[in-house]
């Protein structure tokens, strides 16, 4: 699921449409641009069989977290979410660049243009470290088993 108006949006598809062959998935995109349009985007999913949905991180699908994450219990789809305040909030899993991490970097980042480094001579850096969250009750009611080996790598588990 996906925000057309989101700006990094686009590039995150692109990269799913080109990794799913090599997965050997079948990737089905779904959009909304509004929390109205998310309980349609669910029922597309639906009616394309969908096993699971990935909702793409982004300001709209963050604030209205705790709609999604109802609609996805009510759908009975397992979904992976960008932001660990989903599982924290009821929804199966997250997995997304750790935002300690990236408060820390940022800092450093301040500090040197504060002492005098001008921002456009500053490296556009990328996330270096990634957290999985899983939530083995949202598992449980979707009647899913996690797998030991996720467990072992998860960063946290919400029981």
């Amino acid at each position: 699921m996906w925000h057309p108006d989101t700006p990094f949006h686009r590039k995150a598809i692109d990269d799913l449409n080109a990794a799913a062959p090599e997965l050997s998935m079948e990737l089905s995109v779904i959009s909304a641009r509004t929390p109205g349009e998310f309980n349609a985007a669910f029922a597309d999913a639906r009616r394309a069989n969908a096993h699971a949905v990935y909702v793409l991180d982004g300001p709209l699908f963050r604030v209205h977290r705790a709609l999604l994450v109802n609609l996805a219990t009510k759908a009975r789809l397992p979904v992976i979410y960008g932001a660990r305040e989903f599982p924290e909030q009821g929804g199966f899993m997250s997995y997304g660049a750790n935002p300690a991490d990236l408060f820390r970097r940022s800092a450093e980042y301040v500090v040197k243009i504060f002492g005098g480094t001008q921002p456009g001579d500053l490296p556009i850096e990328q996330p270096t470290k990634f957290e999985m969250v899983v939530n083995l009750k949202a598992a449980k009611a979707l009647g899913i088993t996690i797998p030991e080996s996720i467990l072992l790598r998860a960063d946290e588990v919400i029981r």
